[in-house]
């Protein structure tokens, strides 16, 4: 019991260290490299650059990666066994055509970086991967892709998805939120990050909601749980790299500031590095880190 005591201990007091090493500065220059047009057929090279970069970024981290397909998915297995359900951290990295994309999508790519280097400081063999979609905004073909060649390949299967897309916008200013759908007492003011989950993920946001009380208090969320299968009757719903992982009945959670519900410069050519919050993105990173690693701790006992 002893020894049970002094590894949770142990493990609370690494990741601590986890959550502080998160910092601004690193967020912010991974804004800045990917923030150019980089579109997968308007901006085929610049898409190409923004692959390469977020491969290197994650082999610099300690990760083996692949680039996947015609599509070039950017995927990073987890460094532990390959046998055992894996949680993936991912966020898609292509823009719509001829826009920056710094909250949509460098955000999150940014985001994704930020959890793969901290996890690896708690445990190079803990069972995360991590992955950076392209075409997203074309109809979600990279996260499409993804899913269908792991079932295809029967590999080891995924027992999480934590989507980060566009974590990186908050406004305090009264009346800056709107919602996709109507919720009652839904907040008015856009300074959270909204969780987003169907019935078979439901309890991803009631961990992540126990994590940022514990961890990251400073940072509200707002959970969206959908239930009964409704979002197949909410289109809205569906619009991001969560939604192939839902129609395979794979838990999945999206991150995000709420886009065009909060951000004015989304899908435009003001979406820029200076218009983000970095403070902001830093503590959804901690949060998101926290949330993978206490998962990981309920699945494995690790």
């Amino acid at each position: 019991m002893e020894l049970r005591r002094t590894k949770a201990v142990s493990h609370q007091g690494s990741l601590i260290d986890a959550l502080a090493s998160v910092s601004e500065a690193e967020l912010r220059d991974a804004v800045v490299a990917l923030a150019r047009p980089r579109h997968m057929l308007r901006q085929r090279a610049e898409n190409r650059r923004a692959a390469r970069y977020v491969a290197g970024a994650l082999e610099e981290r300690g990760y083996a990666v692949e680039i996947e397909g015609e599509l070039g998915n950017v995927v990073a297995p987890p460094r532990g066994p390959s046998d055992r359900p894996m949680i993936l951290v991912g966020a898609h990295y292509d823009s719509v055509p001829d826009t920056p994309g710094a909250d949509d999508n460098a955000s999150g790519i940014a985001a994704m970086l930020a959890c793969a280097r901290a996890l690896a400081r708690l445990d190079p063999a803990l069972p995360v991967g991590f992955v950076a979609w392209n075409g997203e905004e074309d109809g979600l073909l990279g996260s499409v892709e993804f899913v269908a060649r792991r079932r295809s390949q029967g590999e080891a299967p995924i027992a999480a998805v934590h989507v980060l897309e566009m974590v990186g916008y908050a406004s305090r200013e009264p009346g800056s939120q709107r919602m996709p759908v109507p919720v009652p007492g839904a907040p008015e003011v856009g300074d959270f990050i909204g969780l987003l989950t169907n019935q078979r993920s439901n309890h991803l946001v009631e961990l992540a909601a126990k994590q940022a009380e514990a961890m990251v208090p400073e940072l509200p969320v707002v959970g969206l749980k959908v239930y009964l299968g409704l979002e197949g009757w909410l289109p809205v719903l569906h619009r991001s790299d969560h939604s192939p992982f839902w129609r395979a009945k794979i838990p999945a959670m999206l991150w995000t500031d709420t886009a065009e519900f909060r951000n004015p410069n989304y899908h435009r050519p003001t979406d820029t590095p200076e218009t983000l919050d970095y403070g902001f993105m830093r503590r959804v990173t901690q949060l998101a880190i926290a949330t993978v690693a206490r998962q990981v701790r309920a699945f494995y006992d690790c």
